[in-house]
């Protein structure tokens, strides 16, 4: 029995041998191909690109093969190429879509399929219905099966494409590569051996920006660790910040729509931190007051500001598509998630790890702080948060259970009272969260994929989000 492809938050990702086959990643993209010729009937271009895993340069041909066969246009991508990099030229070149083979932070283990629609922007609820509809009605049988006209017409529908260039210089136009140079700023990058190798440092060092680069070489197995910008995989660039006495240090997932930052004393920035004090610093030297957008799950911190400055806030659903629509529609000036994504108004509809990271040197250089510093002035301003994100297993019997529990409360059964603490609203947009009178919160959002229940907590101090986080995990359990 065929293996059921359904399209997640970021895509459709598997094991690669085990559902991650070439014949389902054939029937994934028969589905894509069979959707995007019905959108755009003769003449549909496609862009197919991957980050460095194993068999990706073979994933792409087989897709590129499926997509001539029902006569559309497949656009190679050669190289390894960041996903922000796809989106941005998939704006350009006004194709039809992309396809992105990448599992992102994921093990190495793992492969994926993004698919990008005509703006550039990952593929909304509605898109992966009719591509997974497309898929269940065209069996495997089908696949290389195409009628002669069109397989006559399929002859020489490949073209190959650089996005490295035309996504650097727009790069050069959003990110104040002066202002870096100017300061004299040391910078260590760490690509962690994913797409975004020779795009960020490449970026600085044609602006006479001093930058050292780790994990600069492709390996399939990424250190043997999932290559993810989080604060304990990053030791080899600490190092290297150390030896060069560098002012910051920043890091992209394998394919570069994360980030990662180290400030300058070795301390990770937590993405929700990150994010918040962007936000403020856009604010304040573009004067972009149009909006900010952050999923239900990232800090509060952000409300604050946005009260602060007087912008108007946008909470979505966890899914980067959701601010990317905001980008879109020039309602923000930014938008991110906690899991480490952000985009920047007339920049891509898509996380990009990559100008995340530039912003934060040019913000470094240009207030002449280190980030801790500009954080705990930013908390002087609107108060202090800290928020956490822990994950709980659930066995078929509690998961059962908690879900009654949350479905519950969604259909207005809400508690008046948490552990104590008075509950001021119960917001459902994803999952459930609820935010007490003092401004501290939790939310839970269950996996769709695993038995897993995300918890997400954050409160005015370390102690105050200790009891929290504890009595989160208590309504989980009892």
């Amino acid at each position: 029995m065929a293996a059921q492809i359904k399209f997640g938050t970021s895509g459709w990702r598997a094991i690669v041998a085990d559902e991650f086959t070439f014949a389902n990643v054939r029937r994934a993209v028969q589905g894509i191909a069979r959707y995007v010729a019905r959108k755009k009937p003769g003449g549909a271009r496609v862009i197919v690109g991957r980050d460095p895993r194993f068999l990706g340069e073979q994933f792409v041909s087989a897709a590129a093969d499926v997509l001539q066969q029902h006569g559309v246009v497949a656009v190679v991508i050669p190289e390894p190429a960041p996903t922000p990099a796809i989106s941005h030229a998939v704006r350009v070149t006004k194709a039809d879509g992309a396809i992105n083979f990448t599992a992102s932070h994921n093990p190495p283990a793992y492969n994926g399929i993004k698919f990008s629609t005509p703006d550039g922007a990952p593929a909304l609820p509605e898109v992966t219905r009719a591509i997974e509809a497309e898929i269940a009605v065209a069996p495997s049988a089908q696949l290389a099966t195409s009628s002669p006209d069109v397989a006559k017409q399929a002859d020489g529908l490949s073209h190959t494409l650089d996005v490295r260039e035309p996504y650097l210089k727009r790069l050069k136009e959003l990110v104040e590569f002066e202002v870096i140079r100017k300061a004299g700023l040391r910078v260590v990058f760490d690509p962690l051996w994913g797409a975004a190798r020779g795009y960020s440092d490449t970026a600085l060092r044609d602006a006479g920006i001093a930058v050292e680069t780790v994990h600069d070489w492709r390996d399939v197995l990424f250190g043997g660790h999932a290559p993810e910008p989080d604060d304990h995989l990053l030791q080899a660039m600490r190092a290297k910040m150390r030896e060069t006495r560098a002012h910051i240090g920043i890091a992209t997932d394998g394919d570069a729509d994360r980030f990662g930052i180290v400030d300058q004393d070795g301390t990770f920035l937590q993405p929700n931190y990150v994010i918040s004090l962007l936000f403020d610093y856009l604010v304040e030297t573009r004067q972009w007051r149009n909006g900010v957008a952050k999923s239900v799950a990232t800090t509060n911190f952000i409300n604050a500001l946005a009260r602060h400055h007087g912008v108007e806030l946008h909470e979505t659903p966890v899914g980067f598509k959701y601010i990317g629509e905001l980008i879109e529609r020039d309602a923000i000036a930014i938008g991110g998630e906690e899991s480490a994504g952000l985009s920047i108004r007339h920049h891509v509809p898509e996380k990009d790890g990559i100008i995340a990271g530039l912003l934060c040197c040019e913000m470094v250089a240009r207030r002449g702080k280190p980030l801790n510093e500009q954080l705990h002035a930013l908390f002087a301003k609107v108060g202090s948060f800290y928020p956490l994100r822990e994950n709980f297993r659930l066995t078929a019997e509690v998961k059962e259970k908690f879900t009654r529990k949350m479905g519950e409360v969604s259909s207005g059964a809400a508690p008046r009272q948490f552990f104590g603490r008075a509950v001021g609203e119960v917001v459902t947009k994803d999952g459930l969260k609820l935010v007490f009178n003092d401004g501290s919160w939790v939310c839970y959002r269950l996996s769709g994929t695993e038995p897993v229940v995300r918890v997400y907590s954050e409160a005015p101090s370390e102690r105050a989000l200790s009891q929290i986080s504890a009595d989160a995990k208590r309504w989980i359990f009892e």
